[in-house]
């Protein structure tokens, strides 16, 4: 089968376009056929083998474990594995699996579901990764409630553009901190009010929950926006170095957080098969909608990712596998 894999960290276009051996589904597994594939910034990470941290996490000292990346999709189940009775052949799935830009993966049975009928598969493969992480920041760490003032910073990227249309569908306020050429896709997610970075400042004293996916304001910044009793989460980080990658500020909010008001949390997300349900229900309900930025061929990954590691991006970027 074609899939975009790597042999060895490097520079993105360590990712090419080749054959591959056709994987099997195991016990509890299922083997699909790729329609859609999400790609998110975990992609360069496990490309470029950087920050180091990302290797002493188990994913290869040398070289990846993995050769085939994607884990977020969108298909059709091909095949099930023993134990199996989730899903079955033929029908059409969503969620995440192991190595997705390919034209066959295998995923956990218990990490897919139907594929929702509103959703094209380029949208549906664009949910769990990202929309997964939007939803732990906003209800579990977060713990929003109806009425609160939530601020979305980064709020036209993945996981921002999820984090702005799920505090909205929890009864809350939003507002969303993006570029110029963004403001009008925020506002299509349903923000009440949408912050310029490049304009103006975050207004400070205002929020009971600060979602920052952006990854670039200190501590003392962000903590600045917070009502005295509210809740910072800090999703991820970028443009931290070689070795830690901006996870510093998630380790300095666990230092800080006992000793002030604010509630401060580092979120490490982690793909949840129930977070899948509640994802599916809330797009079923017309809640819920992935935003996309563009659809790239699959054998256009390494363009693709370079279209989101420039920022460019305006909601989710996919991989179409196959052209239906």
């Amino acid at each position: 089968m074609k899939a975009i894999a790597q042999d060895r960290y490097g520079p993105p276009d360590v990712l090419v376009f080749r054959d591959v051996d056709r994987p099997s589904p195991g016990a509890g597994e299922i083997l699909v056929r790729v329609h859609a594939a999400g790609v998110d910034p975990g992609v360069w990470h496990l490309a470029t083998g950087k920050p180091y941290l990302v290797r002493l996490l188990g994913f290869g000292l040398r070289r990846p474990k993995q050769p085939v990346r994607g884990l977020d999709f969108a298909g059709t189940v091909e095949e099930t594995g023993d134990g199996v009775t989730r899903v079955r052949p033929g029908e059409e799935v969503f969620g995440v699996g192991e190595g997705t830009f390919a034209e066959y993966a295998v995923a956990k049975a218990d990490l897919v579901a139907a594929k929702p009928g509103r959703l094209s598969f380029e949208q549906a493969a664009a949910v769990l990764v990202s929309g997964g992480t939007a939803l732990q920041a906003v209800r579990d760490a977060g713990r929003v409630r109806p009425g609160q003032r939530v601020l979305v910073i980064g709020a036209a990227g993945g996981v921002g553009s999820f984090a702005v249309q799920l505090a909205k569908a929890f009864g809350a306020h939003v507002t969303g901190v993006c570029s110029t050429a963004k403001t009008d896709l925020v506002r299509t997610l349903g923000a009440d009010d949408v912050v310029d970075y490049t304009r103006e400042d975050i207004a400070a004293g205002r929020y009971d929950l600060v979602v920052d996916t952006a990854g670039l304001r200190s501590l003392t910044v962000l903590r600045r926006a917070l009502t005295p009793r509210g809740t910072l989460v800090i999703v991820g980080g970028e443009n931290g170095g070689r070795w830690f990658g901006g996870i510093q500020r998630v380790l300095r909010a666990a230092l800080l957080n006992p000793f002030v008001r604010h509630r401060l949390c580092g979120l490490v997300a982690r793909e949840r098969g129930a977070d899948l349900d509640d994802l599916r229900d809330l797009i079923e309900a017309g809640k819920l909608t992935p935003a996309l930025d563009r659809a790239f061929p699959l054998a256009d990954a390494v363009v693709a990712l370079g279209h989101l590691r420039a920022g460019r991006a305006a909601g989710k970027v996919v991989l179409t596998v196959l052209t239906t």
